[in-house]
């Protein structure tokens, strides 16, 4: 596997390629970056439609769970979106938050930074902005967020770790986030393990479901909660590109689960650096 800055440069390049195709290019592979399946229209992808706020020039089908449904965002927060895309998740968090509340996309990408601006700017939404950055090292002041969410972007960043000890610097005392993420249960084929085009694709840098939720849990999270859970199966043909018959037979055969789960957890309302809110 590549060293960190390695798998960085190919996440950073597979999603500027990604900013230029539409929602049904990207809807036909593996979260928006792996070889195209011919067995299935969307792989991970929750359906936003019915969200309000939703817009579907945002929405490039990249998404693995709806984390700003259980996000309980309210009029007036402000809420920061991790990998923000083209905005999807962006501007349903503006509709929650309403005039008063304020948004902020992070992402890694240019393209994608450009490509939100320009969905902000032509629907007039002044209290949202974009800001490229790394979200292990957030361009954004400490105790800024009352609400962060994310979908399918962590499983993306080498240092896991880092990403959580900045969403509590970030966040407010007493405030919460709602990510949607890939988690695994048992260890994957070698073959996926090491596959750029799998890691880009929201599976190989999947780590372990209970490995995933102790780092919440030390970096001072509470009231951690699992909302939503579901198997995601990755078809033949995909899998076709990286097992033989017999290998793909075995992984069928075995107990390893590749899961999208949404959890909520909260920052402590006593922060020693700032005081009990």
């Amino acid at each position: 596997m590549q060293t960190e800055q390695e798998l960085k440069n190919l996440v950073r390049e597979k999603y500027a390629q990604i900013a230029a195709q539409d929602k049904d290019t990207n809807a036909a592979s593996c979260c928006g970056a792996g070889g195209c399946s011919t067995e299935v229209y969307n792989i991970m992808s929750d359906d936003y439609t019915q969200l309000e706020g939703y817009n579907a020039d945002a929405d490039l089908g990249l998404g693995c769970g709806l984390p700003t449904q259980f996000a309980m965002i309210t009029p007036g927060q402000t809420v920061i979106d991790l990998g923000s895309g083209a905005g999807n998740d962006a501007f349903i968090a503006r509709h929650e938050a309403g005039e008063s509340g304020k948004v902020i996309g992070i992402d890694f990408t240019p393209e994608m930074i450009e490509k939100a601006r320009h969905n902000a700017e032509v629907r007039g939404f002044n209290n949202v902005e974009f800001r490229q950055g790394d979200i292990e090292k957030m361009p954004v002041t400490a105790n800024t967020a009352d609400v962060i969410v994310s979908n399918c972007v962590l499983n993306l960043v080498p240092n896991k770790d880092g990403v959580f000890k900045e969403i509590f610097r970030v966040l407010k005392p007493g405030g919460h986030f709602s990510i949607s993420d890939i988690v695994l249960v048992g260890n994957l084929p070698a073959n996926i393990r090491n596959a750029a085009e799998m890691y880009a694709g929201c599976v190989s840098g999947a780590i372990q479901r209970e490995v995933y939720l102790e780092l919440i849990k030390v970096n001072g999270f509470t009231s951690i909660l699992v909302q939503k859970e579901k198997q995601i199966i990755i078809p033949d043909d995909i899998l076709r590109n990286y097992l033989s018959e017999s290998e793909l037979e075995s992984f069928k055969r075995s107990d390893v689960g590749i899961y999208s789960i949404t959890v909520y957890a909260q920052k402590p309302c006593c922060d020693p650096a700032v005081g009990c809110c």
